[in-house]
């Protein structure tokens, strides 16, 4: 009973005051009013709640009118958005009040306007109080009609001097929010991450999009760093911020690993960023907050790690190649004394290698399909006479090579002296994987008819090419066979975790 009794108490005293008194909810629509409101208004409560303040006394024909009514929808919206108050010292707003006839007429007035937040228990604004002082008379004092001197020196004293000062803080005061309003603008909208940390518990008071995006848009304003991104504090930076709190000495960090989460309990993503941690300073030189700067250059960092590592491995395979040239350069040097066949033998080898290189080029060296492998070294010889079978087996860069050149051979000596070299044969190709627990590879590369061919005498640099690049670099092991119904290689070599 006495809480309703003091509630009751309230409402009398807010219907009774003399001073006008009105209040709207967050649509800017009359929630309520008091007597000396409505007198002023000269309108009914049934006339104003649930309407819209803005459609009820709008701007009138005055020149400036429309600006006024700027300032005053400006400053409901400046309350609702920062829960603070906020004053017009002079507002020129004409009322609408019925005339001698009883039609609506204008009714020039000035006005002296105070609004204040009214919060709920979470703290959010629900309302808006509004109290206005009608200071038209008082402006009125400074001049007679007419007459462009002020009556007297009460009249210049106060018409004058008071009201123009008021009317000077409150034009400084509209183009420091003006211009706060573009600096917010623009460090909201900034491509770098930006915050400002207000006292010693570094409490984040403001962070652009960029900030929020690179925090996955975890709602982290209003709380110290430690408990919005806890994940910091064993990285060093919560020592970072205290040292400049403390100092006043600025902190920079250039491509520095931060590791941060995307949920709470979620895994740690990894960035690099260069940042900036500078005080920020009262106007007597002491130290309230640290403003947060910086860029997500995690981008730049790995693309320059990708690169170094291009450049490491390009510089790898020119090594490897080029003692790959030198190789068979040698060896085919060995079996050929005549120059002219020596140049032919080499600049078929070289091509091969070259033809491989093409086919990795085009994956960016990621690696090769063992079908392409195999035929992009034998559609010299027509696809039609080779019958390929077999899964799909993802080759690394450095094995496809290696097959590369053991393929060239085979289908080489195969247009020479084996089934390719008349119209009637043929070459089969077949591969499969054995052995699940540690795959292996294996290719069986058979010829049909074609002329026998006999087992040689002597092993020449084709084969020595073949059962180096198998044994040696393939780390597998291969067999030559010479039946009557044609050539047979079979080739077996370990895959690891090459198998696509």
């Amino acid at each position: 009973m006495r809480k309703l009794a003091k509630t009751i108490d309230l409402v009398a005293a807010f219907d009774s005051s003399p001073n006008p008194y009105m209040l709207l909810d967050r649509d800017l629509r009359f929630a309520g009013m008091n007597q000396a409101y409505l007198d002023i208004t000269q309108r009914t409560r049934e006339a104003l709640i649930g309407h819209h303040v803005m459609e009820i006394f709008a701007p009138g024909d005055a020149p400036d009118s429309e600006e006024e009514g700027r300032r005053l929808r400006a400053s409901f919206d400046k309350v609702l958005s920062t829960g603070q108050p906020d004053h017009l010292a002079i507002l020129h707003y004409p009322v609408l009040i019925p005339g001698p006839d009883g039609t609506p007429v204008f009714d020039d007035r000035f006005w002296s306007c105070t609004h204040t937040p009214i919060k709920n228990e979470a703290g959010e604004v629900t309302h808006i109080l509004q109290h206005t002082s009608d200071v038209t008379d008082l402006l009125c004092l400074r001049y007679k009609i007419g007459e462009a001197e002020p009556t007297s020196a009460l009249d210049a004293m106060v018409g004058g001097e008071v009201f123009q000062r008021a009317a000077k803080i409150e034009a400084n005061n509209q183009r420091l929010e003006a211009e706060r309003k573009q600096l917010t603008d623009m460090l909201m909208n900034a491509p770098g991450f930006v915050a400002v940390l207000n006292g010693p518990d570094h409490i984040i008071q403001f962070c652009n999009d960029a900030c929020y995006r690179l925090v996955s848009h975890r709602d982290i304003l209003g709380q110290p760093v430690r408990d919005a991104l806890p994940e910091l504090s064993d990285q060093g930076h919560l020592d970072f911020l205290n040292d400049v709190f403390e100092t006043g000495e600025p902190v920079y960090g250039r491509q520095r690993a931060f590791a941060l989460r995307h949920a709470q309990d979620g895994p740690l993503d990894y960035r690099y960023i260069d940042f900036a941690y500078q005080p920020i300073r009262d106007d007597a030189g002491h130290i309230v907050g640290i403003f947060v700067q910086g860029h997500d250059v995690t981008d730049v960092v790995l693309a320059a790690e990708r690169q170094k590592l291009m450049i490491d491995e390009l510089n790898h395979r020119v090594k490897n190649t080029l003692a790959t040239v030198q190789s068979i350069a040698m060896q085919t040097a060995r079996t050929h004394e005549d120059p002219s066949s020596f140049a032919a033998a080499f600049q078929s080898r070289i091509l091969a290698l070259s033809h491989t290189h093409d086919l990795l080029t085009r994956s960016h060296w990621e690696g090769a399909d063992l079908r392409a492998v195999l035929e992009h070294e034998t559609k010299a010889h027509g696809l039609g006479r080779l019958t390929l079978n077999g899964p799909h087996v993802a080759l690394s860069p450095a094995r496809a090579l290696s097959l590369g050149m053991v393929f060239h051979e085979l289908a080489t000596n195969a247009a020479k002296y084996g089934a390719l070299a008349c119209g009637d044969g043929r070459v089969i190709v077949d591969w499969r994987l054995a052995d699940q627990k540690s795959p292996r590879l294996e290719i069986t590369w058979r010829e049909l008819g074609g002329a026998p061919i006999p087992e040689p005498e002597r092993r020449g640099f084709g084969t020595r090419l073949i059962e180096r690049n198998v044994r040696h670099d393939l780390h597998g092991t291969v067999q030559l066979s010479y039946p009557s119904q044609g050539f047979c290689a079979e080739i077996s070599l370990p895959l690891e975790m090459e198998i696509a």
